[in-house]
């Protein structure tokens, strides 16, 4: 497990409803690996929750229940997915849903993820609180980044989070006038009021050069 927030896993899940305590399952995994600062290697892979999803989440995710018929069984993939994560950190926009299905989907196969987890919507907020607003979308075209592709599909969005996330880390470099963000950084910001966040970056320049 390594401290850098610029080597990392980068997740996404698409799932039939918003809650795993309803019964809600995960129907589709993306993940991007970024190795100091580069992307290194992809995981997407659909999954069969075991029951029709309904009309909204089809129209929603264009994933049809012929599609996820003939994928394979939740089970197989996340056990997969747990060995490509091995004990990564892992980010996720709005972490906070993507953290309970993983861990659910865990606990399905006994499984648990070993690194921590962030927020890149939380960071978002603080770092561009003068944004429309904070939804992946809005944000990417925010920072001008370039997008080809259809959102609400797993590998894209993890993709597209990923290419935020840098964009955030160079951010925060250049603020806190740093070469690398830690991880730990990352998390103690993510909990920071919004307007203490240039003096925590101001105070964690200072440190970093004494």
């Amino acid at each position: 497990m390594q401290n850098n927030a610029n080597s990392l896993v980068i997740l996404d899940f698409e799932t039939s409803g918003l809650s795993p305590d309803s019964g809600d399952r995960a129907i589709e995994i993306g993940a991007v690996r970024i190795t100091d600062g580069q992307v290194t290697g992809h995981f997407q892979e659909l999954m069969d929750p075991g029951f029709r999803i309904n009309t909204f989440i089809e129209n929603y995710t264009g994933i049809t229940n012929k599609m996820l018929k003939a994928a394979p069984p939740c089970a197989d993939v996340m056990a997969r997915f747990a060995e490509f994560v091995g004990d990564d950190n892992l980010v996720a926009h709005n972490a906070s849903f993507d953290k309970r299905f993983l861990e659910a989907e865990f606990e399905q196969i006994s499984t648990q993820y070993l690194g921590s987890f962030a927020c890149s919507l939380l960071v978002a907020r603080r770092l561009y609180p003068h944004a429309p607003d904070h939804k992946l979308g809005t944000l990417v075209r925010y920072k001008n980044i370039s997008a080809a592709g259809s959102f609400h599909r797993a590998l894209f969005d993890a993709q597209m989070t990923a290419k935020l996330w840098l964009a955030m880390l160079d951010d925060i470099c250049l603020q806190a006038n740093i070469t690398n963000v830690p991880f730990s950084l990352i998390q103690t910001l993510s909990k920071t009021p919004k307007n203490q966040i240039a003096k925590l970056l101001a105070k964690y320049s200072i440190n970093e050069c004494v």
